[in-house]
Formats: structure tokens, C-alpha cells, sequence
């Protein structure tokens, strides 16, 4: 079941991205941002306060736990790391094109991998590993299909925030699973890391915002798209049977929403190189399934 709910984040994220890509248009990372973590977090105080003051959420999977400094303090720190991962992916994503930044993204969990290895002991089998060097090989074609449109890969700023987000997430989700292995309960990671967010951007904004924010209704959309997203990802890793290694990559087959949406609707250039790239990342979300199962 937590394979189930890792594709589920995957789909959720693609249109996460997309929303992302809308409501950066013509707007500032900074203002756009903090209304991401103030409407994610509207989205989780009600249940915080519930689950406080009363017992209707008891035994449900919306049940927010309780815990004192001890654990807040971990929590605070998973704040900061996913903020900065975000706001590195926020640049990125305004600078690129759509069809670009998912590609990229997608090889993240080469990432958590190593991570997995060496801090918990996961290890793959040889469908496992085809996956995994699918990924990579995909990243290297796609920066030759990056030159087409003028975008060197070395040099690029908005390559280098899509890639420091990517290191930076790598972190955050081998932080997630040492959390909730540790016995967090992830709704309090989940519910409370997102309101902590919001403070930091709250005070990010009103120190360094200038510029002016075009509403969007898609604005919006990011917070429910990543809550949901998020809420199905910790869910997956809340199963004691669940890999890291393997939900992470699985949850980067959302590049194939993303691309879609960004050929279609976008009409981004360049789609059959690109086509190429996103289908070797396809085909190494297919072996994963096949080593999991």
C-alpha cells in the first residue's frame, strides 16, 4: 500500500508544478511563496485545534499528535531545510521551462539513494538499479536538449537553483524518514512544519519583499496540490515496509504530469528530444515497480 500512496503523491505533484509554473509568471518567488505556506497551513490548523481540544479526529488518519520541545525543535529544523529546498525550486521553475525543470527533478532520488545506503541500510536489487541509472542517463541527454533552447547547463542559474533544490530535498527526505522511524507522528510533521514555514516567510516578506503580487487562482491550487501530495508521501513513508529510496524516485514520476501539462497547455519547444529524455525516466519508474514487487 505505500507504493499506492507514493504514485498518488507523484500524480499530485505534477500539478503542483504546474500551478507552481502558472503563478510564477510575471510574479515575485518571494510573495507567491509565503501565500503557498499561509494557505498550506490554513489547511492544517483546523485540525491542529481539533485534535487539541477535542476528540472527534481520534483514531482517524487526520489526527494530529501531540509532542513538546523535544520534538518541535526537529520539526522546526525540517522547516528550514524544506524552505530553503523550495525557494531554490521556486527560482528555478520561474527561470526554466516546465519540461526542463521535471526531467531534472526526476533525478533526485539518485540522491536519497546514496543517502539511504549509507544511513539506513536499504539496498537494491538489479531492477532496482536500472532504474536508477536510467534516471542519470536521462539527466546528461537532457542537458544536450537544454543547449537547443540557449540554456547551458553549467552556467545557468536557474539550473543551478533546480539542482542546489534537488540536493537540498534529497536532505529533506532522508530527514522525513528518520523522523517517522523515530516514532513522529506524521501528521504533527506534517501539520506544524508547514505553520512554522509560514512564520519564516511571513517575516522573509515583509523584510525583502518590493514588488507587487498578480492573484492568481492557481496561487491557490499550490497549497492544495502539495498538501494533498504531501499528506499521500507520508503516508507511504509511515508504512515500517516502505524504502525511502524507492518512494522518493517513485514520487519524481510526477515529471510525467508536469511535461504533459507544460506541452499542452504551455506549448514549451523542443518536445520530441525532450519526449525522449521523460520516457527513460518512465522506464526506470517501471523497473523500480518491478524490483518492488
Amino acid at each position: 500500500m505505500w507504493l499506492a500512496g507514493a504514485f498518488l503523491s507523484a500524480v499530485l505533484l505534477g500539478f503542483y508544478d504546474f500551478a507552481k509554473k502558472i503563478s510564477l509568471k510575471d510574479n515575485a518567488v518571494i510573495p507567491v511563496l509565503f501565500l503557498n505556506t499561509l494557505f498550506c497551513s490554513l489547511i492544517f490548523l483546523p485540525l491542529i485545534i481539533l485534535s487539541y481540544t477535542t476528540d472527534v479526529l481520534d483514531g482517524t488518519i487526520i489526527h494530529v499528535g501531540k509532542a513538546g520541545w523535544d520534538v518541535h525543535k526537529f520539526v522546526i529544523l525540517k522547516s528550514i531545510i524544506v524552505l530553503a529546498s523550495w525557494l531554490f525550486g521556486y527560482i528555478g521553475i520561474k527561470k526554466l521551462p516546465l519540461t526542463i525543470v521535471g526531467p531534472i527533478n526526476a533525478t533526485r532520488p539518485v540522491m536519497v539513494l546514496v543517502g539511504a545506503m549509507l544511513f539506513f541500510g536499504e539496498r537494491l536489487n538489479a531492477w532496482q538499479w536500472a532504474g536508477v541509472i536510467l534516471a542519470v542517463v536521462s539527466f546528461f541527454l537532457l542537458s544536450h536538449t537544454g543547449k537547443k533552447e540557449g540554456i547551458d547547463f553549467k552556467h545557468n542559474k536557474g539550473i543551478w537553483a533546480v539542482v542546489i533544490a534537488a540536493v537540498i530535498g534529497a536532505i529533506s527526505g532522508l530527514y522525513d524518514k528518520w523522523l517517522l522511524s523515530n516514532g513522529v507522528d506524521r501528521m504533527l510533521v506534517q501539520g506544524w512544519f508547514n505553520i512554522y514555514q509560514c512564520i519564516m516567510m511571513g517575516v522573509m516578506t515583509l523584510l525583502l519583499n518590493k514588488e507587487k503580487l498578480k492573484w492568481r487562482w492557481s496561487i491557490l491550487l499550490i497549497s492544495l496540490f502539495l498538501s494533498a501530495a504531501d499528506f499521500a508521501y507520508f503516508w507511504a513513508l509511515s508504512d515500517h515496509d516502505s524504502m525511502i529510496s524507492i518512494v522518493s524516485m517513485v514520487r519524481r514520476s510526477s515529471v510525467i504530469v508536469s511535461f504533459l501539462l507544460g506541452a499542452w497547455i504551455i506549448k514549451e519547444k523542443n518536445l520530441k528530444d525532450k519526449a525522449f529524455d521523460l520516457f527513460l525516466v518512465l522506464l526506470g519508474m517501471i523497473c523500480l515497480y518491478i524490483g518492488t514487487n
